[in-house]
């Protein structure tokens, strides 16, 4: 399949490029650690508040810290993509029979996998913190830091194709990540939140995101904050992809 040849071309030139400075995997986990060693601790009196899994908060903070890393993580990508504009790259590949979807594909595979690395690897550092996991519940919750992550990337894709300038990109997705984030409960549950923040929060699909991580975490799989989950982030996901495909499609005409 031509898409699927095309994505793994894209995909695999863009890995390439990463690869030749693996540091930048690292150092983009240094927030989310310094959260892990730093904030985490203060938490550790707060057990028997409502809202933490079974007084562990270590079960609690976790999935809403990764849920972070893959907003922040991926939400500025876009920076690299106007340099590509600015140098012609993007211009080389649209003239060429490569896909268009398949190179806003192979980017955003691209930035999904380093983040799939950096969520492993930051749960892994979790664990002598006292936090304790279901396997396949981690495991489907990876999913769901994918599906944010494409998100944020493909937002920031789009905001960069259609700005093509980082003096714009950078206050956008500062004035997007700052709500996102806060309204999502990733440092606290929003059940500790007064009312009119929680009904706000409604609005926010990463809350539902973040309610399903938490649930797989502890392999609570009968809750049904996990299929509504997957559901909302899944169609939103396929939303921004398309709006990215369109800013592609129109500065190439």
């Amino acid at each position: 399949m031509k898409l699927l040849h095309d994505t793994y071309l894209m995909f695999s030139a863009n890995m390439r490029h990463i690869l030749k400075s693996p540091l930048f995997i690292f150092i983009n986990m240094f927030q989310p650690l310094m959260y892990l060693i730093l904030y985490m601790p203060l938490l550790g009196g707060l057990g028997s508040v409502p809202g933490f899994t079974e007084g562990n908060t270590a079960n609690v903070f976790i999935p809403g810290l990764l849920v972070m890393q893959a907003i922040f993580g991926c939400a500025f990508v876009g920076f690299a993509l106007i340099d590509e504009i600015r140098s012609g790259v993007i211009q080389r590949y649209l003239v060429t029979p490569v896909s268009r979807s398949a190179i806003i594909l192979g980017k955003v595979l691209r930035d999904v996998v380093i983040l799939l690395a950096q969520c492993i690897l930051i749960t892994l550092a979790a664990l002598p913190f006292g936090l304790t996991l279901n396997a396949v519940g981690f495991g489907l919750s990876l999913g769901l830091y994918v599906l944010i992550g494409a998100i944020m990337a493909c937002i920031s894709y789009a905001f960069a194709l259609i700005y093509k300038v980082e003096d714009s990109l950078a206050p956008t997705m500062n004035t997007l990540t700052l709500p996102l984030s806060l309204l999502s409960g990733i440092f606290l549950p929003l059940a500790l939140a007064p009312l009119w923040l929680q009904y706000l929060a409604k609005i926010n699909p990463f809350s539902y995101g973040v309610n399903a991580a938490r649930d797989l975490f502890v392999g609570n799989f009968q809750s049904s904050n996990i299929p509504i989950g997957f559901l909302i982030i899944g169609v939103m996901a396929i939303i921004v992809f398309y709006w990215c495909l369109y800013s592609l499609k129109k500065m190439a005409n």
